[in-house]
């Protein structure tokens, strides 16, 4: 083999080798001492002299190629492991009865007659995980700041609510009543973390796989982010994801791995519960999911614990001279591992140590009893102590935790390991007494054979209760505990608002600029200024939000460390370590997750956050909306703004930007408040309400939604006896009729408006119609008020029957009612049903293409020439006009011809 300057020059784990060689001689005598070492005490003698030469060389700031992965065994040596402070038999009796709680809640859950199940298995794999964290590391928030942000893995919502009994924080009927929220109120608790529905409880919801992650590690962020602002001191906070490894899979798990690495949040650990099995399956049956993730982590520039095997296979570990045991562990597949989770000490001694005489001799003075506990180290709380201290001692990087378990642990051979664990939710009379005798658990037999299950409680005096209630103190109380401090802002009064009223006067401006002038007056305002966080995935030009830069600056927290390139122009390029704005890169899901970080800080550490979050509207509820529902359930609040929005309205983008349906999709949120403006100072009323209803007295848990387009239009000032409740409530008239013989109402919403008032002008000097138009401000907010009105009558027949606010609106409106906007009929349609009198919408239904905006709103048939035409067919319809006239209308305007319709405005990104 060719050696030292023979070589060809080649790259290795991406550093250059092709370097000239100044001293071949040395080189050569380091290369020989390698072989030598491999020659006379073998490769593993070999590789860990290497390791320890890479190790001294990073110890020396000399840059050596990443490993990917390392042996399949503990990161953290025996020698290395601190102190465990805790009685271990203590809690390991406390975690007993924590284990059977929260089976038997189950189990009880599928009785007759309820059958609503829940999860099992999940929490017995990572019942010491918690357990440890719960007793040693969790922070609370007894001591006035946030404490810890603590993201539970979903499915082990049981087990932490089986601990909260033991701690008096849930009765026994309150377990009784496990997914049953309604039937057993106000005792129900819900199946998994969701704090919309216990609001005192949970504090951040974490069962739509990808999204805990996704959410602690913006949590994280946003913790340094407002400790760098002076809004709240963060710095002993810490943020816990707990993660399954089968939900590694999803995107959004690792999507956002590296702004975690990049701003060095070493305030923020992963801990992945390597049960080596999705829902149904193994995760890897084939490879090695933990080795997998330890190379995708440290890729990303995190630093990697692995926590693969408890305290009794340190003896094993220690006699491996040769590495023949590391061999065999490293190369041995997840689903053989799985399988030996099953199966008997025999069949591991067998197929696992059978295959070569050094590993028979390591294990012959074991039983086979002995050899089948050998354990896995996510169930040692000694291990995982260690784990968690070096996690929170380490600087400059997040940690993640990859703690290997066995899915079902302690629950039985019916259970451990199995497959079909996840779906096994009830435990039968023999299940239930092998688990007792497995627990080492007070309960007799005739309690299992009679009835349901008991629960097991050892007493509030008892030495196991009273040691959890003092380890709690000891962290600042109890957790998970959501606690609101936070106190009403003082708002802005009218003035910050007299821009917006104004006005465009003679410039044509697009409403989505019309909000970020009134954005830019809040943001001055002495009291709540500082409290906006304007948030964009790298769009904020486009937005017309580069003004703010020199003043309101980007947060990083390194500061700039470069010149510029636009330093030379007034809205230069800005970092601080104190920006304001949250500019993230092409990132809409890591976006929404600061939104939701921001938006619930007012709960998390008592200090409220104003985010605005601005982004193309296609890109929102269409690709983020699982976030969108987080943010309900976690109770977020502030505003989302669907820039662009609109079918027709983004010229030359096509499709996939052309969006018609946002609107509809934000209507299925019910946290979610939803606005189509057409004017400035509409937009001024909404906003000045959305921060009164979110931020004021008797605050509300919604967040505002709002659809703006870069379309550029004259917005006229507000009138004197401007309809503000009606702005408010969804629908207010904004120019009457003034000539025709025949009347007609137009419904409009958005940048739809000024088509609206222009076929109002048309009808009235070419068809003798006069027409109103009404700006519908929400169609979402006028169906909510009717659906509720509705159902209070269905209940309340015995009462004077109420009326929904767009039938009280359009009650006196006469002619048939046309409505109209940029988006699929569908949204429009919504109020159908409580509108007085003839109604017909029209609307952008099918794909949005690239082309002029005229041609676009003709081809959908929703310009002003096609509402005249709708506003004639209904007439007709009623019989007022002729039906020659529509035939008319068509050929005047030559409908049917795409290519015939007037381009319209041009250009405006802003």
């Amino acid at each position: 083999m060719a050696s030292g300057s023979d070589r060809n020059p080649i790259i290795i784990g991406g550093l250059p080798s092709q370097v000239p060689d100044f001293d071949p001689e040395e080189t050569q005598e380091w290369l020989d001492s390698l072989d030598a070492a491999v020659d006379e005490r073998g490769r593993e003698r070999a590789r860990y002299l290497m390791l320890r030469l890479i190790e001294r060389a990073r110890e020396k700031r000399v840059a050596v190629p990443e490993m990917r992965s390392t042996d399949y065994v503990n990161t953290i040596a025996t020698k290395d492991e601190p102190f465990f402070p805790g009685n271990e038999e203590i809690e390991r009796k406390v975690l007993n009865a924590t284990r059977w709680n929260a089976a038997v809640m189950v189990s009880r859950a599928q009785r007759p007659g309820i059958g609503v199940g829940g999860h099992i298995a999940t929490f017995a794999s990572s019942a010491s995980l918690y357990d440890v964290g719960f007793n040693h590391f969790f922070r609370g928030k007894d001591q006035g700041d946030g404490g810890d942000q603590i993201f539970f893995q979903g499915h082990a919502s049981p087990g932490v609510y089986a601990r909260a009994y033991l701690l008096d924080r849930l009765s026994e009927g309150q377990l009784d009543a496990f997914r049953q929220e309604k039937s057993k109120a106000p005792d129900g608790l819900s199946s998994y973390p969701h704090p919309r529905l216990m609001p005192d409880f949970w504090e951040f919801p974490t069962v739509s796989m990808g999204l805990g992650p996704l959410g602690a590690i913006y949590q994280a962020r946003m913790n340094r982010y407002m400790e760098a602002r002076g809004i709240a001191d963060t710095s002993k906070s810490h943020v816990w994801a707990y993660l399954g490894d089968g939900e590694m899979d999803e995107p959004e798990s690792l999507g956002q791995l590296s702004i975690a690495a990049r701003e060095g949040l070493d305030n923020l650990t992963f801990v992945v519960n390597c049960n080596l099995q999705r829902l149904d399956g193994p995760v890897r049956g084939n490879g090695k999911i933990m080795q997998e993730l330890e190379s995708q982590f440290r890729g990303a520039g995190w630093n990697v614990i692995k926590l693969v095997w408890d305290r009794s296979w340190d003896p094993l570990l220690a006699q491996d001279r040769d590495g023949i045991l590391v061999n065999k562990l490293n190369t041995t597949p997840d689903g053989q591992f799985q399988t030996y989770a099953t199966e008997t000490g025999a069949y591991i001694r067998e197929h696992f140590f059978g295959d070569d005489h050094r590993l028979r001799a390591m294990v012959e003075n074991m039983s086979d009893d002995q050899i089948l506990h050998l354990g896995r180290g996510g169930h040692d709380h000694k291990k995982i102590y260690a784990a968690y201290a070096a996690a929170k001692a380490h600087k400059g990087q997040p940690t993640v935790i990859l703690a290997q378990t066995v899915k079902g642990w302690t629950l039985g051979p019916n259970f451990e390991g199995r497959n079909a664990t996840h779906q096994m939710k009830k435990l039968t009379v023999e299940d239930l007494k092998g688990f007792r005798d497995r627990l080492h658990l007070p309960i007799p037999d005739k309690d299992l054979e009679d009835g349901l299950p008991p629960y097991y409680h050892p007493g509030r005096d008892s030495e196991e209760i009273q040691y959890m209630h003092d380890r709690r103190k000891g962290l600042g109380g109890y957790v998970p505990t959501r606690v609101v401090r936070a106190e009403p802002l003082k708002l802005p009064d009218d003035k910050a608002y007299a821009g917006a009223k104004k006005g465009s006067g003679q410039q044509k401006i697009a409403t989505t600029m019309a909000f970020v002038r009134v954005l830019k007056d809040l943001m001055r305002d002495k009291e709540i200024g500082k409290r906006f966080v304007p948030i964009a995935p790298d769009e904020y030009r486009t937005f017309g939000m580069d003004a703010f830069f020199p003043s309101a600056k980007i947060y990083n927290p390194l500061g700039q460390q470069y010149e510029s390139v636009d330093r030379e122009l007034l809205l230069a390029y800005k970092e601080s370590p104190t920006g304001q704005m949250l500019h993230d890169g092409i990132t809409e899901a890591g976006c929404t997750a600061s939104l939701i970080a921001a938006g619930s800080a007012y709960a998390t550490h008592g200090e409220p956050l104003i985010p605005v979050y601005v982004f193309y509207s296609m890109f929102g509820f269409q690709r983020t909306g699982d976030q969108f529902w987080q943010m309900a359930d976690q109770l977020a609040r502030g505003f989302v703004l669907g820039a662009t929005a609109g079918r027709t309205t983004l010229t030359g983008e096509g499709l996939q930007h052309a969006d018609g349906h946002s609107q509809l999709l934000a209507s299925t949120n019910p946290a979610c408040v939803a606005y189509d403006p057409a004017y400035g100072y509409e937009i001024a009323h909404i906003v000045k309400d959305g921060l009164r209803r979110m931020y004021g007295e008797n605050a509300e848990d919604i967040f505002y939604y709002l659809t703006v387009y870069n379309e550029p239009i004259l917005h006229p000032a507000e009138p004197a006896d401007v309809d503000a409740e009606g702005i408010l409530k969804g629908l207010h008239r904004v120019k009457p009729g003034e000539k025709g013989e025949h009347t007609a109402q137009i419904l409009a919403s958005g940048v739809a408006v000024p088509w609206a008032v222009e076929a109002q002008q048309i009808l009235a000097d070419e068809w003798n119609v006069k027409a109103d138009v009404w700006s519908a401000t929400s169609w979402n907010e006028l169906r909510r008020d009717a659906v509720e009105i509705e159902e209070h009558n269905l209940l309340h027949p015995e009462e004077e029957q109420r009326v929904p606010y767009v039938t009280q609106k359009l009650q006196g409106a006469e002619g048939p009612k046309i409505a109209v906007s940029d988006w699929m009929r569908a949204v429009p349609d919504q109020i159908a049903r409580w509108v007085p009198g003839t109604y017909q919408s029209l609307g952008a239904d099918g794909f949005g293409f690239a082309d002029t905006r005229g041609a676009a709103r003709r081809f959908f048939h929703i310009d002003p020439q096609s509402i005249v035409l709708g506003v004639l067919t209904e007439l007709a319809k009623e019989g007022k006009v002729d039906r020659s006239l529509l035939k008319q209308a068509i050929d005047r305007y030559q409908l049917l011809d795409v290519a015939a319709a007037d381009a319209g405005e041009a250009g405006g990104d802003a």
